[in-house]
């Protein structure tokens, strides 16, 4: 056990030795931290991250119960600090607003949309006819996705209150008399009366869409975007570290280092440990420096002190699960530095470094599982929101079990491998 730890000490000593190497595992993400905050607008104070005083602009064709319901959910005040809404008549103008990129969407809601939900006189004398319901149209912006889609999930919630009450009464009354209890004059009146406390229901509740911003002790919680982009750059960049100590593994072999260690009353398992324990160890000295570095500097809360530590731990183990699996199918340490920099680049793409994955097609969002990035990216968004280490266990069993299997892959590969042999 002690020399498998003095080996682990000497590769974490020798790593941080390399200039090269600490430019990737330190300077590399933080600079790009840096640029992403100011980008954002996090160091100047205009945080543009779309979570906050979105521009989205409302033309109310309808103006009637339910088109004016959802108008006022926009300008509600429950809404006051997420949304900033603007009235307009004209669905043409408004969507030029879009393309010129002076707001995250349109809401543009028809005329006739409360008529063909809400029962009229004279609807229900032919219980065979369906009216199809007026649709609402969002206008999105594509180059404000988070904002539009912020703005798409509200009125999607409107509609799913409107579209639930609509077709319970409708299938109620449709039952009565289908069975005899009513007539269809009787229906109608039914029909009207149902339409009216569709009418009151959906008003009162449409200001239930509101924003949770605190914890559940009831601490206010004001989401930091570094709190995202910090992790997401170090995350990626964690890729290079446990492949950089993969490509040392292969390179020691070539140069007859590992032998020699042989030679000394030193097993293989010992050897092969010691070496993917100073992996670990780099990857989480690589972790630990860039969250000191970025509360020092960037005043950055990471949350949960405790929860933070298990979760980067969880993270490392996860990543050099996938360090060892790639040095274990390659062949020579030029094949690891181009796998692991080609699986840096995709993990951190696939995995929400530079585009949230809430954005990203249902297939990426699925595949993404396979990459530690996303579980330890979902972990360090909940710390960033509140949450604590009793809020992660979904994503540090995933990281520790993504490690282990990787890691009892990894060491059949090896040992059909002879990877170290006297």
């Amino acid at each position: 056990m002690l020399k498998t730890f003095l080996i682990g000490i000497k590769d974490l000593r020798l790593a941080f030795r390399d200039r090269a190497a600490l430019i990737l595992m330190l300077a590399a993400p933080f600079v790009l931290t840096l640029g992403l905050g100011l980008v954002t607008g996090r160091f100047s104070g205009n945080n543009n991250s779309g979570l906050s005083d979105i521009p989205v602009i409302i033309v109310n064709l309808d103006n009637e119960q339910l088109g004016n319901a959802l108008a006022d959910v926009f300008t509600s005040e429950e809404l006051a600090d997420l949304m900033e809404p603007s009235a307009s008549s004209d669905p043409e103008a408004a969507r030029k607003l879009i393309d010129e990129d002076e707001a995250a969407a349109v809401v543009i809601i028809p005329e006739g949309f409360t008529r063909s939900i809400i029962p009229q006189q004279g609807d229900f004398d032919n219980p065979d006819a369906v009216q199809e319901p007026v649709k609402i149209e969002v206008y999105a912006n594509p180059s404000r996705p988070t904002g539009a889609g912020i703005v798409k999930a509200v009125v999607d919630e409107f509609l799913s209150r409107v579209n639930e009450g609509s077709l319970s009464g409708g299938v109620s009354i449709l039952q009565l008399m289908l069975s005899g209890r009513i007539t269809p004059d009787q229906a109608e009146a039914a029909g009207i009366a149902m339409g009216e406390r569709l009418q009151t229901e959906t008003t009162d509740s449409a200001l239930a869409i509101t924003i949770n911003s605190s914890t559940a002790d009831g601490e206010e919680v004001q989401f930091d975007i570094l709190a995202y982009l910090a992790p997401g750059m170090a995350l990626m960049f964690l890729m290079y570290t446990v492949s950089y100590g993969g490509r040392s593994i292969l390179a020691e072999k070539a140069q007859g280092t590992l032998p020699r260690l042989l030679v000394s009353p030193t097993s293989s398992t010992q050897i092969l440990g010691g070496k993917v324990f100073g992996i670990f160890l780099t990857g989480a000295a690589q972790m630990l420096i860039l969250i000191g570095a970025s509360s020092l500097f960037f005043q950055l809360k990471w949350g949960d002190p405790f929860g933070v530590i298990i979760l980067v731990l969880a993270a490392v183990f996860g990543a050099t699960g996938w360090g060892m699996f790639i040095t274990a199918l390659a062949r020579t340490p030029a094949q690891v530095a181009s796998v692991g920099s080609a699986i840096m680049l995709i993990f951190g793409i696939m995995g929400g470094s530079f585009i949230s994955l809430d954005q990203m097609p249902p297939a990426i969002q699925t595949f993404s599982k396979i990459t530690p990035n996303a579980w330890a990216l979902d972990g360090f968004t909940t710390l960033g929101l509140g949450g604590t280490l009793a809020d992660l266990s979904s994503p540090i069993v995933a990281l520790l079990t993504m490690g282990t299997i990787l890691f009892l892959v990894s060491v059949v590969l090896f040992g059909k491998k002879n990877l170290v042999q006297k």
